[in-house]
């Protein structure tokens, strides 16, 4: 039955003449796209806007846009366009509205799902409340946008500059224009490895490479709010991945997305029949959906044996994982896949041993069932409680399992036919050279699965066009370090604001070490009984013990005695032998700006001189110890140079390397602190020591040259010490400034700071504070 323009003409009387004429051109293309049902909401969206009374262009960008969108994601999310529209007019004006739907099939061909679409839409009606000056010239952006971040990086980039800049609106228009560094540093930091339509062809032709069939695969909106995308999942025998995917450790995003999109193809080609779920209590759900996930994967590695390899680097559970059910699930799901992985535990060694017996009957989804409830009933022996939340697979490749579980009826025919049906076309923007070499399809239609544009590229911001290997100093040692700050004032973190550069550290005279330790006998011979008793003791017995490794025979004895007497015996009888060890390790982070060259007062001998004199001691005094440490220093010229320089590191012997650069060190510059502990607690967090110590020795605040409020760096040096706080750094400072008094305490908190009142007993004090900070 045809459709005809004229069956709706009481519906388009309101319509402008210029608007019906528009209309009626595309109109052919209309009909293509929606059903009669589709067509009536179309029609409808149309006079309702005219109804708005915005002007003639909002209606003409509906009429135009609407069928793109509803092309690339379906017509039901039409009603929703409208909807947002509709409500969009009392907050902004019809200009933006209009740009809103001009931008709609852009976002509905990057987006590529009509539930994103609908968050999309969510995103927009929320930006425009909190920053109306920004939503156009985010429009403007949207492709470049759209282009290098999934909706959830999107709304946290917009969301960012909203509460940034939320009554400066000229900056606000530069953060939403992309002309701001700021906007740009977000925007890197908000970009994930890698996007789902990006790597969907590769994938699709991958999958139907390996099966002969295709597979019908969508986006899904796991990184709306987090960073954590949901699981994959299939539903109505679709093959549902996460819009975004970051590297797994040294593991390619494209190699995730692989495993992940073979794994829901090897659940949807070997499943056979449903599992039922009837009379399963949750731990038996989830110990048998580790056997029928190691089912179909064993069934694809026969016919596939590469697959076990792409699989299995992505399995990280080992044998000393044994505090909760999760860690046992996740050992048997790689003790099934991975034949070379070692685990002695009867349970996962009888696991293994059932699931080997029963090669040969695979080809059956009830012998998942089976194995399962038995293994999940020997499993309850171990007394753990099973918390269906977080006890679960931590293999990022693995889906949810919905699939194969017997809540609704289950269509196999269906699952057949499913990946045939007509899919929504995937655009993919690239480069010229992408587009140049890439081989062409000539016979490419309609139906083609992915159609490729040239889009506009978008480089990551150099400052000033100076790379950072240019910049004028010592030479780095390393590539730049890229940290955030905190701005107090809007309440608000600037990533990747701050610059730290490792610089090569100067040799000097190492007799000028030698003289120090000369010149200071009386402290270290004071200090020799002090490190003595801090020493490591060997192996130290504890008594007393209920549960221990041994009996203590004199308190067996004793309580053989109350038990002779009637009384009631001591059930403490046991003890343990204790290995008294030191496991702490020491970063010494040194301020070495240009007001250490300062003399102190009434000597003759600068600040710089006593730290160096000081830290020579300490390093004496740890090195007889034994314990890890290391000794760095900073300054900085502004946030793009903050210069950190190791003096000696972890796995460095202290000898006359590092003698050599304490004896060569120099003061220079500004006291940008909050970046330098940032660094140095990277360093720090590699350590495997159970404790960690930054000790810093300072004769200022934090200050620098490109900032003019005194609090500012204050605060940010604040959230460092925090931020160190939460990776199980102690933070310690040591202030050679007699005004520190007044903003020390609120920094490093009220005991972890000292404030050296007589500055020329600092090599004395600081031996004596690390022993009594590490006792």
């Amino acid at each position: 039955m045809s459709v005809n323009l004229a069956d709706y003409k009481e519906l388009l009387e309101s319509l402008k003449p210029e608007s019906k004429i528009l209309l009626e051109n595309t109109w052919h293309d209309a009909i293509r796209v929606f059903s009669p049902r589709g067509l009536d909401n179309y029609l409808k969206g149309a006079s309702a806007l005219q109804g708005l009374g915005r002007g003639r262009e909002l209606v003409d960008a509906w009429i135009v846009e609407a069928p793109l969108v509803a092309k690339e994601v379906g017509e039901d999310v039409i009603s929703d366009l409208a909807t947002t529209a509709l409500m969009l007019a009392s907050k902004t004006s019809g200009a933006v509205i209009e740009l809103i739907l001009a931008t709609a099939a852009t976002a509905a061909k990057r987006l590529g799902d009509a539930d994103l679409f609908r968050h999309y839409l969510q995103f927009l009606n929320t930006l425009v409340a909190q920053a109306p000056r920004g939503i156009r010239p985010m429009l403007d952006k949207l492709d470049v946008l759209l282009g290098q971040l999934t909706l959830g990086g999107l709304r946290r980039w917009a969301l960012w500059g909203a509460h940034a800049h939320r009554t400066d609106y000229e900056e606000q228009i530069k953060y939403f224009s992309l002309n701001s560094k700021e906007s740009q540093v977000v925007l890197q930091k908000e970009r994930k490895g890698t996007l789902f339509v990006d790597i969907h062809r590769r994938i699709n032709i991958y999958l139907r490479a390996l099966w002969a069939r295709d597979f019908f695969m969508r986006p899904t909106s796991g990184d709306y709010e987090t960073r954590q995308g949901y699981r994959p999942y299939i539903e109505d025998y679709i093959i549902h991945l996460p819009d975004a995917y970051d590297a797994y450790g040294d593991i390619a995003a494209s190699e995730v997305y692989r495993a992940a999109a073979a794994h829901a193809a090897a659940h949807l080609v070997e499943t056979k029949s449903p599992i039922s779920a009837e009379n399963l209590n949750p731990l038996q759900i989830a110990v048998i959906s580790v056997i029928e996930d190691a089912r179909v994967e064993a069934l694809s590695i026969r016919r596939f044996p590469g697959l076990r390899h792409i699989w299995s680097i992505l399995h990280d559970a080992v044998p000393t994982m044994h505090t909760s059910i999760g860690d046992y699930l996740n050992r048997l799901a790689r003790a099934l896949l991975d034949p070379t992985y070692e685990d002695n535990d009867e349970w996962i060694v009888e696991g293994r041993s059932m699931f080997a017996q029963a090669q040969s009957d695979l080809d059956n989804s009830h012998i998942s069932w089976e194995i399962g409830v038995q293994l999940a009933h020997k499993l309850m022996d171990k007394r753990i409680a099973y918390n269906p939340r977080t006890d679960v697979l931590s293999a990022p490749y693995l889906d949810d399992n919905r699939y194969f579980w017997e809540f609704e009826e289950f269509d196999f025919e269906r699952s057949l036919t499913a990946g045939y049906e007509e899919p929504n076309q995937i655009r993919k923007y690239v480069s010229v050279m992408e587009l140049a070499n890439e081989v062409e399809v000539e016979t490419a239609g309609d139906d083609a699965q992915e159609i490729w544009v040239m889009g506009t590229e978008f480089f990551p911001y150099e400052d000033n066009g100076v790379s950072y290997n240019e910049l004028e100093g010592k030479e780095p040692i390393s590539p730049p370090y890229h940290y955030s700050e905190w701005d107090y004032q809007i309440q608000l973190e600037r990533p990747s604001w701050v610059t730290v550069q490792e610089k090569r550290a100067r040799s000097g005279d190492i007799q000028f070490i030698d003289n120090i330790a000369a010149q200071h006998k009386r402290e270290i011979s004071r200090m020799k009984f002090l490190l003595d008793a801090m020493q490591p003791q060997g192996v130290q017995r504890i008594r007393k013990l209920e549960d221990g490794d041994e009996i203590d025979i004199n308190a067996a004895i004793h309580s053989l005695i109350d038990i002779r007497m009637g009384l009631q015996p001591d059930p403490r009888f046991m003890m343990r032998s204790v290995r008294k060890i030191r496991d702490i390790s020491v970063l010494v982070l040194l301020d070495i700006s240009e007001s250490t060259n300062d003399m102190v007062s009434g000597q003759d001998f600068t600040v710089l001189d006593l730290t160096r004199q000081a830290t020579v001691l300490l390093a004496d005094a740890i090195s007889k110890i034994g314990d890890p440490f290391a000794i760095h220093g900073f300054c900085s010229d502004g946030r793009h140079d903050v210069e950190y320089y190791r003096y000696k590191d972890f796995d460095q012997p202290y000898n006359d390397a590092p003698k050599a650069k304490l004896s060569g060190m120099t003061g220079q510059l500004s006291t940008r602190m909050g970046a330098a502990i940032r660094h140095a607690s990277h360093y720090l967090k590699l350590q495997r020591s159970s404790k960690k110590l930054l000790l810093i020795i300072t004769d200022g605040e934090p200050a620098d040259v490109d900032v003019r409020d005194p609090q500012y760096l204050r605060y940010d040096t604040k959230k460092a010490v925090e931020e160190a706080g939460r990776s199980g750094i102690v933070t310690y400072c040591m202030s050679l400034d007699p005004r520190a008094d007044q903003y020390v305490s609120r920094i490093f908190g009220a005991r972890n700071y000292m404030v050296v009142d007589h500055v020329e007993r600092l090599p004395e004090k600081l031996p004596l504070l690390y022993a009594g900070l590490t006792r």
